[in-house]
């Protein structure tokens, strides 16, 4: 088993924490007008609502194959020493740690992070949570700051691979789908953006979170994005994971929309890749929760660029009873069970992995993987990092966009193509000026 390396809190010593209530009016409608400039913020937010964070009161970096399992030791370390004071008492509130993973086993670099200033809101109710080593800091004043001004002279080019020759690796792909090698596998390329001067974060973060209100839009150390897919959710012992697999790109022609999501409807090649994928979650899920419910028939879900086939998996976690106090598998341990599902990797998983890591050309780093949060119950959400860009560390004037697509015994390599270049906009939009 790797060993994280970590520090509990920078001085050594128990994490205190602090939650109190706020008037949801004493808060901006977009919580991430909070963020400080000059640290590094942590997000998670859909349709509003969610968590903003900036400091850190502790860290955990984990890699290889034990990640998950050792990051999920520390934080069971970490909350049970700690001294919480909790005055709203609801999931998202109390101790609580951001992450972000990554998607192979080798190096698999990947973190958890307790900030030090944490502000959230849901259905209605808000909250300001502080941590500090030994003690809880004061809790600070929220002050509304300025957006930041948008990257200038931002230039795109590719990445570890053309676009054509991306097709030929896709091509490849199909051909040993087609002698039997396996069933799907999931092939990613990605896109190299380039600033004038070191990007700031908040920028395409408010871009994404306007643009893309029904997606969960992330920030963990460099790594943003307005991911559409849910990997999972544990509320209370309740788990629910959403689903997506199958996508065609949008027109913008309200009429015909309609007519292409009744295709991707019926289309069987994407109707077998939602299958492949609904399949995946449901098995690993089904280990860890009773009461599995799974959809026959996947809805449509449309976002301002493409539409996707939908489905969302529920169950409840096994020896959950809250007031005996056992919680069963944490929302951690759950979505290491689904990493990587069908939808990011392939059918057969191991086959498929070992695939993408033969022919697709570049390191995945967190793209494609667990992010998200977690509370000391073990309830907490983490969304699959897609539609996302990676700053570059030792150059944050250099993004890196990712896009994926599946591929399948029917999958034609321009189209893939076509579809790649659709879930590239997000990111790529949000690097350039508002829209009107």
């Amino acid at each position: 088993m790797s060993s994280p390396s970590t520090s509990s809190t920078p001085s050594g010593r128990p994490l205190v924490t602090r939650t109190v209530e706020l008037l949801p009016t004493a808060l901006p409608a977009d919580l991430l007008d909070l963020l400080p400039e000059g640290v590094e913020p942590l997000a998670w937010l859909r349709r509003g609502d969610g968590l903003v964070a900036w400091g850190v009161a502790a860290r955990c970096r984990t890699t290889g194959p034990d990640r998950f399992a050792d990051a999920s030791d520390w934080w069971r370390e970490t909350a049970g020493g700690a001294e919480v004071l909790d005055e709203v008492g609801v999931p998202g509130t109390g101790l609580v740690a951001l992450g972000s993973f990554g998607f192979a086993d080798e190096p698999g670099d990947s973190l958890l992070v307790v900030p030090e200033v944490l502000v959230g809101r849901r259905e209605g109710r808000a909250w300001l949570t502080v941590t500090g080593a030994g003690e809880a800091p004061a809790l600070p004043g929220l002050v509304v700051r300025e957006r930041p001004a948008p990257p200038r002279e931002v230039t795109f080019a590719d990445g570890a691979m053309s676009g054509a020759a991306w097709e030929t690796v896709v091509a490849d792909a199909v051909a040993r789908i087609g002698d039997g090698d396996l069933e799907k596998v999931v092939l990613a390329r990605d896109l190299l953006a380039t600033a004038a001067a070191p990007l700031d974060v908040r920028w395409p973060l408010h871009r994404l979170a306007d643009d893309y209100a029904m997606c969960w839009t992330f920030h963990v150390e460099g790594l943003f994005g307005a991911t559409p897919e849910l990997l999972l959710r544990r509320e209370r012992g309740l788990v629910t994971s959403r689903v997506l697999a199958g996508t065609i790109r949008r027109t913008g022609d309200d009429a015909r929309d309609a007519g292409l999501a009744g295709q991707l409807a019926r289309s069987s090649k994407d109707l077998e890749e939602h299958e492949y994928a609904v399949r995946s979650v449901a098995e690993s899920l089904s280990p860890y929760c009773s009461s599995t419910n799974v959809p026959e028939v996947p809805f449509v879900l449309h976002l301002p660029n493409v539409m996707h086939l939908a489905t969302d998996v529920t169950g409840v976690v096994h020896d959950h009873h809250e007031s005996a106090g056992a919680a069963g598998a944490s929302v951690l341990d759950l979505a290491a069970a689904l990493h990587p599902s069908a939808a990011v990797g392939g059918t057969p998983t191991k086959v498929a992995v070992d695939l993408i890591e033969e022919i697709e050309g570049m390191d995945r780093g967190r793209y494609a993987a667990p992010v998200g949060w977690m509370d000391a119950h073990g309830d907490g959400e983490f969304g699959i990092a897609l539609r996302s860009g990676q700053v570059d560390p030792a150059d944050p004037a250099t993004v890196r966009l990712y896009a994926g697509c599946g591929v399948v015994a029917g999958s034609d390599p321009a189209a893939e193509l076509a579809e790649a270049q659709a879930k590239f906009l997000p990111v790529r939009d949000a690097l350039g000026p508002a829209s009107d």
